[in-house]
C-alpha cells in the first residue's frame, strides 16, 4: 500500500487531496488528515486490507435508492446492475407508465418526465425514488411578477412583547411583521429557531443547534395555542411575575434566568393540559390536535423528546455529563435497552418535551398565517444553520447520518489566518446518497413548513465543505465534495411544494462557477454592502446582481452606524483582535470617504460626509443606496433600520461580546413608529399605510 493508493482512493471518494488558499498558494492535505476523513466516511484506509475493502465499496455501484432529475430532461444514472429495456414508473398520483431505457456499459439514461414529484421506478423486484424537480426554485417573480420586493431581517430573540419573560417569541415576530407590512414590505427574515438544549440554557447560540428538525420552545408563543388568559394564569401560578417583568425590561437577555421562568410556565401549562384536556371525554380540540401532531412527527419527535428528557436527567445527576458521546456505552444507543427503559419509566417527562414542540410548531404556523394575512407576499424567511452540535439530539439518534470524528469550518483566509472550526457536524455525503437523501429532505421540510422563504447558511456546503478531524487545527482539514446537483434539485422540488423562495448565504470562499449554478437553480445569493467593492472603492448599485439579495449588513458584521463611528474597531480591539489600532483607524477614515463618495455618486446622499457620531444620517443614505440596486429582493437588518451601533454577533468571541443577547429597545410593534425610522424606510417601499 503506497501513499499514492491512499490519495487515489480519497479523490474517488470526493476528498480533495490538494487545495488553493486565498493567496493562490497550493497546499497538499496530510496523509493523517486523509485517513481520518476517509474513516469518517466509512472508507478506512489505514491498512492494505482496509484500503482494498474501501476500494471495493466504492466500485459497487448498485441501484441507487433515490435519483434526481429535472422536469423534461433525461437523466443519466451510473449503475452496473442489469437493467431491462423498459422500467415501470409509478407517479405520485398513482398512474403507471413503462419507460424506455437507454443502456451503456456503465450507466442508464431515463427519458424526461414532465410532472414534478417523488415518483417510484421499479426494475424487477427493486424500487427506487425518482425525484423530479422544476428547473428553478420558486422565485420573486412567481410571487410578485415584475416587482422588486423588500423586507426586514431581525433577531427573533431580541424582539420585545408583553409577557415574553425576556426572550423574544412569535408574538413579537407577529407584531413587527404587521408593522413592517404597513410599509408595503413583503418579508421578515429571522435567525435560526432550531431546537437547542432545553436542559442547558447556557447553550444559546442559534447556529449551534441540537436538532434542526424542531424548534426552540423558548421562542414559542403559548398564547397562540392556549389563549392569553390561560397563559397568564400559569404565569401567576408559578409566582415569578415580578422577576419575569424585570427580565423583560433588561437591555440584555439573561438566557438561563429567562429560560427557567419560561420553562416553569410551560411546565405549569403542561400539568394543566394533562389534568384537563387529556382527561376529558370526548377529548378536547387541543388534545385531538396534540395527538395529531404526535402521529405526524412520529419517531423523529419521539427520539428528540427522549433525548431532551434523558439529557436533563444526566445533567441533574452529573453537571459534567453534557455530551452523550461521553456517557456510558449503554446510554449512547438511542434504541438500546437502557434508553427504552428510561422512556418507559419517564413517559410523562418525555411527553412534556413533545408538548413543547407542539406549542412551538403551532405558534410558528400561526405567525406565518398572520403575516401573510397582513399583506406580506413572502412572509417569514426562516434560517437553516449549516450544521448541528455533535452532542445534540439529532446526532444521538442518527449517528450513521453524520460525519463522526469530523467538524466543519473554513480554511485559512485573509480575515482568519488560522482557519475556522465551527464546532459543528453535519451530514455525511455518502450517508445521504445511501439513505436516499431522507435526512436532507426532512431538514428542508422542517425549515420550510411554516415559512415563505428560507436562507441556507453557508450554501457552499451543497458543493463542498471544509472538514477537520477532532483535535486537529482548523488549517489541518480538507475539502469534502457533496452531490451538488442532487441537493439543488431536491431544494427546488421542496421549494415548489412549500411555495417558498430560497436564499443561499454565499459569503466567503466560493468555488468558481458556483454562483452561476445557484442562479440557474433560482437560488438568490447575498449582496452585502461591505463586500460589494471595486478595489479601494465601493461598487455602484447598478453593478449589484439582480439574483442576489441586497443587504446593508448581516448579523456577523458591523451595523452601518457602528461601522461609521468605528464602534466595531473599538470592540475588536477590546477583544484582542486588532494588532495595529492606529492603522485600522486610518484605514477606516479612507473607507468612510470611499463609501460617502459612492453614496453621492448614486444620489443616495449629498454634501459633506457626516461626522463619525452622525451614523443615523449614513444609515439613511445606505438604505437609499441599496434601494437603487437592481436586486429583486432587499433585506434591511432591523439594526440598520433603527440606526443601531452594536452588531448582534462578533465571530470568534464567546463571552467577550454579548453575542445573541442584545434586545431591541422598544415593543416590537412600535419599533418603526419614530418619524426618523419611517423616513429611512421610505425609499424601499413607500410610506406607512394609514
Amino acid at each position: 500500500m503506497s501513499d499514492a493508493d491512499i490519495y487515489d482512493l480519497a479523490r474517488r471518494a470526493g476528498v480533495a487531496v490538494e487545495w488553493t488558499d486565498y493567496a493562490d498558494q497550493p497546499h497538499r492535505v496530510s496523509l493523517d488528515t486523509i485517513r481520518r476523513v476517509m474513516a469518517a466516511l466509512g472508507l478506512p484506509c489505514d491498512t492494505s486490507d482496509a484500503l482494498a475493502h474501501s476500494r471495493h465499496v466504492l466500485n459497487d455501484r448498485g441501484f441507487p435508492r433515490l435519483i434526481t432529475a429535472t422536469t423534461g430532461q433525461s437523466v443519466r444514472v451510473s449503475i452496473e446492475a442489469e437493467v431491462p429495456e423498459y422500467i415501470r414508473l409509478i407517479q405520485e398520483n398513482g398512474s403507471v407508465t413503462d419507460l424506455p431505457v437507454q443502456r451503456t456499459a456503465a450507466c442508464m439514461t431515463l427519458p424526461g418526465i414532465e410532472t414534478p414529484g417523488y415518483h417510484t421506478i421499479e426494475v424487477g423486484q427493486t424500487q427506487a425514488t425518482l425525484a423530479v424537480a422544476p428547473a428553478k426554485c420558486v422565485t420573486i417573480s412567481d410571487l410578485a411578477s415584475g416587482e422588486r420586493v423588500w423586507g426586514l431581517a431581525a433577531q427573533l430573540y431580541g424582539l420585545r412583547s408583553r409577557g415574553d419573560c425576556g426572550i423574544g417569541d412569535m408574538a413579537g415576530v407577529i407584531a413587527l411583521a404587521k408593522a413592517t407590512a404597513a410599509f408595503k414590505a413583503d418579508a421578515l427574515a429571522l435567525g435560526p429557531a432550531h431546537a437547542l438544549f432545553a436542559a442547558d440554557l447556557e447553550h444559546f447560540s442559534p447556529y449551534s443547534p441540537s436538532n434542526r428538525l424542531f424548534y426552540n420552545p423558548l421562542h414559542a408563543d403559548a398564547a397562540a395555542v392556549f389563549g392569553g388568559a390561560r397563559v397568564a394564569k400559569s404565569r401567576s401560578d408559578i409566582g415569578a411575575s415580578r422577576e419575569a417583568s424585570d427580565l423583560e425590561e433588561s437591555a440584555l437577555i439573561d438566557w438561563p434566568r429567562s429560560g427557567r421562568i419560561k420553562m416553569r410556565i410551560l411546565r405549569r401549562l403542561f400539568d394543566d393540559f394533562l389534568a384537563t384536556d387529556l382527561t376529558t371525554k370526548p377529548p378536547s380540540a387541543l388534545a385531538t390536535d396534540f395527538a395529531a401532531f404526535l402521529a405526524a412527527n412520529g419517531s423523529l419527535l419521539a427520539e428528540h423528546a427522549l433525548f431532551e428528557a434523558l439529557h436533563a436527567a444526566k445533567l441533574k445527576a452529573d453537571p459534567n455529563a453534557w455530551s452523550w458521546q461521553e456517557w456510558p456505552d449503554e446510554w449512547r444507543d438511542p434504541f438500546g435497552a437502557a434508553a427504552r427503559g428510561f422512556a418507559e419509566k419517564n413517559e410523562g417527562e418525555v411527553l412534556f418535551y413533545s408538548f413543547l414542540q407542539w406549542i412551538a410548531d403551532r405558534s410558528f404556523a400561526a405567525a406565518q398565517r398572520q403575516v401573510v394575512a397582513a399583506g406580506m407576499r413572502v412572509g417569514l424567511i426562516a434560517d437553516l444553520a449549516i450544521g448541528m452540535s455533535g452532542g445534540g439530539s439529532y446526532a444521538w439518534a442518527n449517528q450513521s447520518d453524520l460525519l463522526g470524528g469530523l467538524q466543519i469550518g473554513a480554511p485559512p483566509d485573509l480575515f482568519n489566518v488560522n482557519g475556522q472550526n465551527w464546532g459543528l457536524t453535519t451530514f455525511s455525503p455518502r450517508a445521504l446518497v445511501n439513505g436516499g437523501f431522507a435526512p436532507f429532505i426532512a431538514t428542508l421540510r422542517a425549515c420550510m413548513r411554516h415559512a415563505g422563504g428560507v436562507r441556507i447558511d453557508h450554501i457552499m456546503g451543497f458543493m463542498r465543505l471544509w472538514v477537520i478531524p477532532h483535535g486537529a487545527a482548523a488549517s489541518e482539514g480538507a475539502y469534502l465534495a457533496y452531490p451538488r446537483d442532487d441537493l439543488l434539485r431536491l431544494t427546488a422540488l421542496e421549494s415548489h411544494r412549500h411555495r417558498v423562495i430560497v436564499i443561499g448565504e454565499d459569503l466567503g470562499t466560493v468555488p468558481v462557477g458556483f454562483r452561476d449554478r445557484l442562479a440557474a437553480a433560482g437560488i438568490y445569493g447575498m449582496g452585502v454592502l461591505w463586500f460589494e467593492r471595486y478595489g479601494a472603492g465601493f461598487a455602484p448599485p447598478r453593478s449589484w446582481l439582480a439574483d442576489a439579495v441586497a443587504m446593508t449588513s448581516t448579523h456577523d458584521l458591523p451595523t452601518i452606524a457602528g461601522w461609521w463611528r468605528g464602534r466595531d474597531i473599538e470592540v475588536r480591539a477590546r477583544c484582542g483582535f486588532v494588532s495595529d489600532l492606529a492603522a485600522e483607524k486610518t484605514a477606516r477614515n479612507s473607507d468612510r470617504e470611499a463609501l460617502w463618495k459612492a453614496f453621492r455618486a448614486a444620489k443616495a446622499s449629498a454634501g459633506k460626509a457626516p461626522t463619525p457620531d452622525q451614523g443615523a444620517s449614513v444609515a439613511d443614505a445606505a438604505v437609499k443606496f441599496i434601494a437603487h440596486t437592481s436586486s429583486r429582493l432587499a433585506l434591511l437588518p432591523l439594526e440598520d433600520a433603527l440606526a443601531l451601533e452594536d452588531q448582534p454577533n462578533l465571530p470568534g468571541t464567546i463571552n467577550e461580546h454579548p453575542n445573541w443577547r442584545l434586545r431591541y429597545s422598544g415593543d416590537a410593534g412600535r419599533l418603526l413608529d419614530p418619524p426618523a425610522v419611517q423616513k429611512r424606510l421610505h425609499p424601499l417601499g413607500g410610506r406607512k399605510e394609514q
